[in-house]
C-alpha cells in the first residue's frame, strides 16, 4: 500500500499505518510532501494508492480529470500562529505583531502547499480591519517551507521550530495540530490562536486512485472509521465524522 499524504499528516498517517498493520495485517508505505508537489508526481504518472491532501483543491483537481475517485472529506485544521520563546503575544495583538518590521514572519509557500494559500487567505482578511493590511503582509512574509527549494530541517526536526532556532522567523504561521511538535523542538515558544475575524481554517480531502491494490478502500475506510478519526483527533486535528457520531 502506498500513500502520498500532506507533511502536516506526518505522524498522523504514520499511527494509522501502524494501527492498520496491527488490524489488518497489510503495510503502509507513506511519502510526504507540500499537496500541490504530490498532486503533480501523480498527474506525471506516479501511482499511489491513496492521496490524502491537506486541501480538498488539489484531490478535486485528480479526481475532474479522471485521474481518482471521488473526494471525501476526512479532517479539519485551523491555522495558528508560533512564536519564538520570549515574544510574549495576546491573540488580540497578533495583527499588531505581524505587521511590526522588526518581526521576522514565516509562512509557507502558496499555490505549492496548502498551508500558504490559507495563509494568504488570512492575510486577505486583515484588509477589513485596515486597506493594505494583506500587501504588507504578503510582502513581508518570508516563504520559508513548501517550496521545491526550501531548506529541508534535520530528519525529525520541526520545520517550524528550526527556521525560527536559526533566527530565520520570530512567528510562524502554521497548521495549530503542529503546535505540540514545536513546542517539543523549542521549549519555551508558544502557540498563538488567530483572533476571530483572522481565523481560517483547512479542510483535507482524500481519494483513491486507480491502482490494482486490492487494499486502498479498505485503508480509506479505516481512515474514516471511528478508529481512524480518533487517532487524528489525538494528533490535533478536528474529526467530523468522529464528531457525528458523539
Amino acid at each position: 500500500m502506498r500513500v502520498l499524504a500532506a507533511g502536516s499528516l506526518r505522524a498522523a498517517i504514520g499511527e494509522i499505518g501502524a494501527a492498520f498493520l496491527s488490524s489488518a495485517n497489510i503495510a503502509v508505505e507513506s511519502s510526504f510532501g507540500p499537496s500541490g508537489v504530490l498532486r503533480e508526481r501523480i498527474e506525471k504518472g506516479e501511482t499511489p494508492d491513496l492521496f490524502a491532501s491537506a486541501d480538498m483543491t488539489n484531490p478535486l483537481a485528480l479526481s475532474q480529470a479522471g485521474k481518482s475517485g471521488p473526494v471525501v472529506l476526512f479532517a479539519r485544521n485551523r491555522l495558528c500562529a508560533l512564536a519564538r520563546p520570549g515574544l510574549r503575544i495576546e491573540s488580540s495583538m497578533l495583527l499588531t505583531a505581524l505587521l511590526d518590521p522588526k518581526i521576522k514572519v514565516g509562512t509557507s509557500t502558496p499555490k505549492v502547499d496548502p498551508a500558504g494559500d490559507y495563509t494568504w487567505s488570512m492575510f486577505a482578511k486583515t484588509d477589513s480591519i485596515q486597506p493594505g493590511n494583506a500587501a504588507a503582509l504578503q510582502a513581508k512574509a518570508l516563504q520559508l517551507v513548501g517550496g521545491p527549494n526550501s531548506a529541508a530541517p534535520p530528519a525529525g526536526t520541526d520545520a517550524a521550530a528550526w527556521h525560527i532556532r536559526e533566527g530565520r522567523a520570530d512567528i510562524f504561521i502554521s497548521y495549530c495540530s503542529a503546535g505540540a511538535a514545536f513546542t517539543k523542538n523549542l521549549p519555551g515558544a508558544t502557540i498563538v490562536s488567530l483572533p476571530d475575524r483572522l481565523a481560517t481554517s483547512a479542510d483535507y480531502g482524500l481519494t483513491l486512485l486507480p491502482t490494482k491494490s486490492v487494499n486502498a478502500a479498505a485503508l480509506a475506510l479505516f481512515i474514516l472509521s471511528q478508529d481512524g478519526q480518533k487517532i487524528l483527533a489525538n494528533d490535533g486535528f478536528a474529526a467530523p465524522l468522529l464528531e457525528s457520531a458523539q
